[in-house]
């Protein structure tokens, strides 16, 4: 957008708004008129609120015709409306709520559709082809890394047709409560990230020996897919394939190099198996799609997120799965949400993920507010409920057919509610548990996240920001907000990109510039 030539402008989202966010690059000066005849009493940043009538003190702030906040003193109109002049509403009750009252016609099937991918003896499809070295303990991934670094430069280039290799690390598996109740969150979420489809039914484990998370606890015996009649014992009807795992702590282990050499060895059976597979085309309903924001600001609701809706939409007429989280970021919309399930069971399912979270966060004696960061507010998100107004709507309207909790693996087609924390990290992590082949990521003031273990399509809410940043943002979401693009636009232009990506036909960025951020795994059970 070109301040110098484009006149002051502010986008609502609602006709009965009484606040609407400055779209101009670098906000808008005091004195500044827009064609309404509204005069800017102060400097107004970007994506920041400016006040469209008098408020007066304790009277309702609305944006996307919601309640944000209540005007703590008078505010003139054209005035900045930011969160220190707003008391912020409190939390929807978990009671008396629309359960599965939205009866919508079906969507229109979306045929024809397809993408280039790796099917799984298990029938899922992979997005690429990566081998995998799960670890059942942080102990081991100094070792890890050291042969995963060997093995990506003396043995991948012998298997062109796999994609990469991969260390699962993480920071649990020791030192923690493993028979707590909750310690099944991070075990299953490690366990669920093993099988992900981009693995290619591969499982192989790289264990201490003395921890707590031994392998057979970690994946006991039927969790293994069957590649083949050589990896089972038994080949009758109830053959389990034989986990491979490599123990650092075996006595014929002499030295780091025997430990870094028998990973190796075993890395290399894996890689012949992976490296026979093709790609084939299969139909758009193979993608599970995880979706995701971070770094956000105002214009996350206005114009990247819409837009991820739409594409949600167009997933899910094509018979795909799509995921969307972050249960602080959605809490605010609960009403909207459990009345979009398909049936009062999945309703009463996010119900009981969001009183769990609840419970979880006064325990830390925090509530959802704790969310919202500095980077958020700078963005103009007063508070959580702005940012969960702006958030929700990554899951498009498609009816919530549903829910997951954390860690848990994905059964169904169609919108799931996937219960996971905000964090990019843990939400990227759980998402990977569920089954995600593709991940799509909005930002508004910028990240650099990205995943090893699966593609991340980065969408930018402003355009400055994907100018800025123009190599490591896929799509420009901005074009919304400079009205030279609609949102449906650019949801069919994230929708083929998808395609292609899956395909291995383009990279993303992140993947361009390998930009990989660790695996956190989500444990509240008592660490000892």
């Amino acid at each position: 957008m070109n301040t110098a030539t484009t006149p002051p402008l502010f986008i609502t989202m609602h006709a009965s708004d009484n606040v609407a966010i400055v779209a101009n690059d670098g906000g808008l000066p005091a004195g500044a008129v827009f064609t309404s005849g509204l005069a800017l009493r102060e400097h107004v940043p970007q994506g920041h609120k400016v006040a469209l009538t008098d408020l007066a003190a304790g009277s309702v702030v609305r944006r996307y015709n919601v309640p944000i906040g209540y005007a703590l003193k008078d505010i003139p109109a054209g005035s900045w409306v930011h969160e220190r002049l707003l008391k912020m509403p409190d939390a929807r009750e978990l009671d008396n709520l629309p359960i599965a009252t939205v009866k919508r016609e079906p969507m229109a099937a979306l045929e024809g559709y397809t993408f280039e991918g790796f099917r799984n003896p298990d029938g899922s499809v992979g997005t690429r082809n990566i081998l995998a070295i799960t670890q059942t303990v942080q102990c081991v991934a100094g070792v890890t890394d050291f042969a995963v670094q060997r093995i990506k430069a003396e043995l991948l280039p012998r298997f062109p047709n796999v994609d990469d290799v991969v260390a699962l690390e993480h920071g649990y598996g020791c030192g923690v409560a493993i028979d707590a109740p909750d310690a099944i969150i991070p075990i299953r979420t490690l366990r669920n990230i093993s099988l992900n489809p981009n693995f290619g039914g591969e499982v192989m484990l790289v264990s201490l020996g003395c921890e707590k998370l031994q392998p057979e606890r970690l994946m006991p015996p039927g969790t293994i897919p069957l590649i083949d009649e050589r990896n089972v014992a038994d080949v009758g009807n109830n053959a389990d394939a034989k986990l491979d795992v490599v123990c650092l702590q075996d006595d014929a282990h002499i030295g780091f190099m025997s430990m870094v050499e028998s990973i190796m060895r075993q890395a290399e059976e894996h890689l012949e198996r992976l490296n026979a597979r093709r790609r084939e085309t299969v139909p758009a309903s193979e993608l599970v799609v995880g979706v995701q924001c971070g770094g956000s600001d105002a214009f996350s609701g206005v114009t990247a997120n819409p837009a991820v809706g739409f594409c949600t939409d167009l997933l899910v007429r094509a018979g795909a799965s799509v995921m969307f989280s972050e249960t602080t970021e959605v809490r605010d919309g609960i009403d909207q949400l459990t009345s979009r399930a398909t049936t009062p069971e999945v309703a009463q399912a996010m119900i009981r993920e969001m009183a769990w979270y609840d419970a979880y966060l006064k325990r830390g004696s925090v509530d959802r507010s704790a969310n919202t960061t500095p980077g958020n507010k700078k963005g103009g998100l007063s508070n959580i409920v702005e940012k969960a107004m702006g958030s929700i709507v990554k899951s498009g309207s498609a009816p919530i057919s549903g829910v997951l909790a954390p860690g848990e693996k994905l059964k169904q087609k169609g919108l799931t509610y996937a219960a996971t924390p905000a964090s990019d990290f843990i939400c990227g992590t759980l998402q990977l548990a569920a089954g995600m082949n593709l991940h799509v990521f909005t930002t508004g003031r910028g990240t650099p996240y990205g995943l090893a273990e699966v593609p991340v399509i980065k969408v930018a809410t402003r355009s400055d920001l994907a100018r800025r940043w123009h190599d490591l943002m896929d799509v420009n979401a901005g074009t919304i907000a400079d009205g030279t693009a609609t949102i449906d636009e650019v949801g069919w232009e994230l929708f083929r990109l998808m395609l292609d990506v899956a395909s291995g036909r383009k990279k993303t960025w992140a993947e361009q510039w390998k930009l990989h951020n660790s695996l956190v795994l989500f444990n509240p059970a008592p660490v000892t």
